[in-house]
This record gives structure tokens, C-alpha cells and sequence, in this order.
């Protein structure tokens, strides 16, 4: 039967769209696995993490569509061209980058980024900035924090934002041709003289390090510019990269779909075969117990649960488990009050074999193909369920999951601001997943429907 099965699915329209798509999805989740560092998915809210990422930046791809925004620039040591000399028992460490500007408009901010190991005698650190038009900027300059330790590695990033950098900017007023008080370092940095509009060219950007003794090294330099798109999907208020999220969401929503899935139709198949299978007052009192399940307010419980314990994505499985199998038994039990009256099955009775025999012997493997479809349907249902769940802030916050990006995004009126790349996308997932399922599942019920099977050949 199971061959039959898989033989009927890819001779199915729907049936190969379907695997192709979960193939697709299990291949981003081999990538997010193997690729993706394990940490983005362990620090997904850690702002710390992403701290190197521009804010609310668009997928870089849109600036195929309209006017070419600054990409974001980040570059580490390994980018530098490092020289080093002694003058007067002095060490001078220069660490030099090289940043070709053809956008539109101005990075959104930029940092400077060190970590520097040294004793006493704190080093001095000074920025140049020398632009296109060769004139040298000195954007910072200060010596680093002093320290009792011997062996001190002190690590800092310097925002656009810092006064030092401000006040060191001030002095340059008879370059410009306009008065550049007021205006933001990331932008008069980066700007023609006579014109507040961008000067294209190549910068060569200079941390200089000033070492006061030997044992004094420098661990790691870098330069962030701040773009106003970034990877492929963009990033939200928090800086984090989205298509990490969105690929870590993957594996989340296939174990969540597929575990509630799995289980609860496992139990509402066992439930509904035993009810069926007993019959007079067993059949009707256990109906009533799941009439009671029906009836219960699932949502109340799931909000005094996220207040009295930490929520968490187990718990809300555990949830949709306990409160997914009733519709699934009431399905099977409808069959099984047939099935217990058909020849084998008497049969089996008059051999004397007891109710569990029979139960799963007889009864249970011949509803399994029907159980492989209501598995495959019900998946997107519980994906769905959990993005619900999520969305209203009954989710587990820790985890990159659809829902709660959604959420996120919600909270941050994500919509009314314009930022479409926060909420398409894992909107979209959804209702891909979704969709592979479901068309896996139509045509595992069209092949073990017998009624289907029977209007099709009528």
C-alpha cells in the first residue's frame, strides 16, 4: 500500500509541486544547518550579536529598481594593509582601508571598531580619513583607557556618534562652501565641499595606533559603514539579518508542523478506533470526553500559562498536541463502527484474539493510508497555529520562528513605516509550507478516498 501510495504522489500534479517545494525547503534547512553559524540561531535576540549590521536596511536588490542606495560596508583586519615603524622607542601600527563610494546617498552612520592588548601605558589611537579629493580628515584621536593589568585587552567601537569625533570635525568648516553645523558626521565626512550631495571616489581610511612598549599588540581592527540595504532579505530594528531568520524558521516550523501533526493524529486515530471499535457506553462516554476537549478554551489556557511559566516552544507543541486530536477521532470513530462489523475483523474475534490485537492488527494498518494523508494535511494547521500563537505575543520569544518575526514586526509598526522586507517574506514562508503540505495531502487523499476514487471513475 505504501508503494501505492508513492507511486500515486508523483504521478500527481499537485503531488510533485508539492515535494518539489518541500524539497526546497529542506534544502535552505541543510544550508541553514551546515552553513548558517549556530550562534545566530542561539542569539537570535541578542542585540550584541547583530550589532555589526546597519538598522532597518532594505535587501540590497532593491536598488536595481530605483536609486542606487548605499550598501553596507564592513571589513575586519584581514582588509587592512598594515605597516608598522619605531620612532623614538615609539611603535606606530597603521591599519589602512581602502572604500570605493559610488552610491546616492550617505551611510546611515559607521563605527570603528579595535581590540587592542597593552600594559600600563595605555596606546593612542588616531583616524584619518583621507577623502577624494585629498583632503585628510583627523576624525579621532585619544589615547585608550589606562589599566593596572599587565596583560589588558581592551575592546571598543567608535560610533558615528561620539562627541570626539564631532568636535573633531568642527575645525573643517573652511573646506566646506555651507555651514556644516548640524550636520551628522556620516554625512559631512562623505560629502562633496560646495554641495551637501556624496563624493564618489575611493576613500583611504587610517587607524593609527601610537604603542608605548613592546608587549603591546593589536588584536582587531575594522571600519563599518551603515548601508541603507544589506544581504538579501535586509534587517530589522534590531540589526538582525532577516534571511538568517528566515532560513532558521525553516527547520522550526517543519518540527513544529510535523510533530503536532504527527502525534496528534496518532492519538485521535488510537482514540477514535478504540470508541468506534467498543461501541454502547464506552463509545458514548469517551465521545463526551472529547466533546469536552472541543469544547475547551484552548486560548485562555495558553495566555495563563505565558503568564505563570516561561514560555517556551515545547510547551506550545505540548498545547496543540493535547488540543489537536479531537476532530481526527471523531473522523476514525465514524469508521471504526463500520469496520468492526466486517468479516476479517469478526473473524479475527471468533479466533479468539483480544480487543488490542485486533485494534492494531487488523483495524489500525488498514486506515494508515488515510492517516498519512490527515498527517500531511494537518501540518500546515499547526504551523499556522503556532504563527498565530506567536503574532499575539503567546510565542516563544528566543526562537527565530515566523510568527514571532511577524510579531516583532507588528510591534514595531513594521507596516505603517514602509519596512514591507519584515513582513512579506516570513508571510510568505508560511503560506509556501503551508501549501506543500496541503497539495501532498490532497493527493494522498485522493488516492485512499475511495469515494474520490469512485466520482473519478464515474
Amino acid at each position: 500500500m505504501q508503494k501505492k501510495l508513492f507511486v500515486g504522489l508523483i504521478k500527481s500534479r499537485r503531488g510533485i509541486i508539492g515535494l518539489s517545494i518541500l524539497g526546497f525547503l529542506l534544502s535552505l534547512t541543510a544550508i541553514a544547518i551546515l552553513v548558517i553559524p549556530f550562534d545566530s540561531y542561539r542569539l537570535w535576540n541578542d542585540p550584541d550579536y547583530w550589532i555589526n549590521n546597519p538598522k532597518t536596511a532594505a535587501p540590497f536588490w532593491t536598488s536595481y529598481f530605483g536609486s542606487k542606495d548605499f550598501e553596507h560596508v564592513s571589513l575586519d583586519i584581514n582588509n587592512a594593509k598594515t605597516t608598522s615603524e619605531v620612532s623614538e622607542g615609539i611603535r606606530v601600527d597603521n591599519f589602512g582601508f581602502e572604500i570605493n563610494i559610488q552610491a546616492d546617498d550617505f551611510p546611515d552612520d559607521f563605527m570603528f571598531l579595535h581590540s587592542v592588548k597593552y600594559g600600563e601605558i595605555p596606546p593612542v589611537l588616531q583616524i584619518d580619513v583621507t577623502r577624494p579629493d585629498n583632503n585628510t580628515f583627523t576624525v579621532y584621536y585619544s589615547s585608550l583607557p589606562t589599566t593596572s593589568s599587565v596583560n589588558n585587552t581592551f575592546t571598543d567601537r567608535i560610533f558615528s556618534t561620539n562627541n570626539n569625533i564631532k568636535e573633531s570635525l568642527s575645525p573643517y568648516q573652511s573646506f566646506f562652501s555651507f555651514p556644516i553645523f548640524g550636520i551628522e558626521p556620516q554625512v559631512l565626512l562623505f560629502s562633496d565641499t560646495n554641495n551637501l550631495q556624496v563624493l564618489h571616489g575611493t576613500y583611504h581610511i587610517s587607524q593609527k595606533f601610537f604603542l608605548f612598549d613592546n608587549s603591546s599588540s593589536i588584536e582587531n581592527v575594522g571600519v563599518i559603514l551603515g548601508g541603507k540595504v544589506f544581504g538579501i532579505m535586509g534587517t530589522d530594528d534590531l540589526r538582525r539579518d532577516l534571511f538568517v531568520g528566515i532560513i532558521w524558521g525553516i527547520p522550526i516550523a517543519l518540527f513544529i508542523g510535523l510533530t503536532v501533526s504527527i502525534f496528534s493524529i496518532s492519538i485521535g486515530l488510537i482514540y477514535g478506533v478504540v470508541s468506534g471499535y467498543k461501541g454502547k457506553k464506552i463509545d458514548e462516554g469517551m465521545m463526551r470526553i472529547n466533546d469536552i476537549f472541543y469544547a475547551f478554551p484552548t486560548l485562555i489556557l495558553l495566555i495563563l500559562i505565558s503568564i505563570t511559566f516561561r514560555r517556551s516552544i515545547f510547551l506550545i507543541i505540548l498545547i496543540l498536541m493535547t488540543f489537536g486530536w479531537m476532530g481526527t477521532a471523531k473522523v476514525i470513530r465514524s469508521i471504526a463502527l463500520q469496520m468492526r462489523n466486517f468479516q476479517y475483523v469478526e473473524a479475527a474475534k471468533l479466533m479468539g484474539q483480544s480487543d488490542v490485537k485486533v485494534i492494531f492488527k487488523h483495524i489500525i494498518p488498514q486506515l494508515l493510508p488515510l492517516t498519512f494523508a490527515s498527517v500531511a494535511i494537518s501540518v500546515p494547521g499547526a504551523i499556522l497555529a503556532e504563527a498565530a500563537l506567536s503574532f499575539i505575543g503567546l510565542g516563544d520569544p528566543t526562537l527565530p520562528t515566523w510568527g514571532q518575526m511577524l510579531h516583532d514586526a507588528n510591534t514595531a509598526d513594521a507596516a505603517s513605516r514602509g519596512i514591507w522586507w519584515w513582513i512579506i517574506p516570513p508571510g510568505l514562508m508560511i503560506a509556501l509550507t503551508g501549501l506543500a503540505f496541503f497539495l501532498i495531502g490532497n493527493s494522498l487523499d485522493a488516492i485512499t478516498n475511495p469515494l474520490r476514487n469512485q466520482n473519478k471513475k464515474g
